[in-house]
């Protein structure tokens, strides 16, 4: 599936002057990320496709061709959305697909490599995000399954279940004053 800059929606957050100042940045996605995108996809169902009695072979097939039924759901399905890659030093090491609307930012996904995780850089995403929301009067939301390491950070950062889909939870952040 090709990526056009037409494709992605006007930006929705920025990462803050703190976080650039460190040589991060965010831009958008392009069909040269898709190899990058795919290898991190492959990172995120590791943990969960150790036990299985498949080869490495079967493993990676198995993973592209989820990578690539994600890849097409999200762009057929959820437009407007900023589709962005997280950078350190221009170099990939994340992806941040954003969707925006008026009491909402919507994380409809967000990835660190390995090597990145439990460095703060993800709490300090969620952050600006919450200050971007605060600003504009909006909440936070996601779904994430309910075996995802990360499920703890989400409740220590404010986020409370409001959904149950099975799986998967759907979290919220909603700054004071905000309904």
């Amino acid at each position: 599936m090709s990526v056009l800059s037409t494709t992605n929606a006007p930006p929705a957050f920025e990462l803050p002057a703190a976080l650039l100042e460190q040589g991060y940045g965010l831009r958008p996605e392009a069909d040269a990320d898709i190899p990058f995108l795919m290898a991190l996809f492959a990172t995120t169902r590791e943990e969960e496709l150790s036990p299985l009695p498949w080869t490495a072979e079967q493993k990676a097939a198995f993973c592209a061709q989820q990578f690539y039924a994600q890849r097409h759901h999200y762009y057929a399905e959820l437009m407007p959305c900023r589709f962005d890659v997280i950078t350190h030093r221009d170099a990939p090491i994340g992806r941040l697909y954003l969707q925006e609307n008026k009491s909402q930012f919507y994380v409809v996904d967000v990835s660190l490599m390995p090597d990145i995780r439990g460095r703060g850089l993800g709490t300090a995403i969620f952050s600006a995000l919450h200050e971007a929301a605060r600003a504009s009067g909006r909440s936070v939301g996601f779904m994430v399954e309910k075996f995802n390491r990360a499920l703890g950070l989400y409740r220590r950062l404010g986020y409370r279940e409001v959904e149950d889909y099975g799986v998967y939870f759907g979290m919220v952040w909603t700054p004071e004053g905000v309904s």
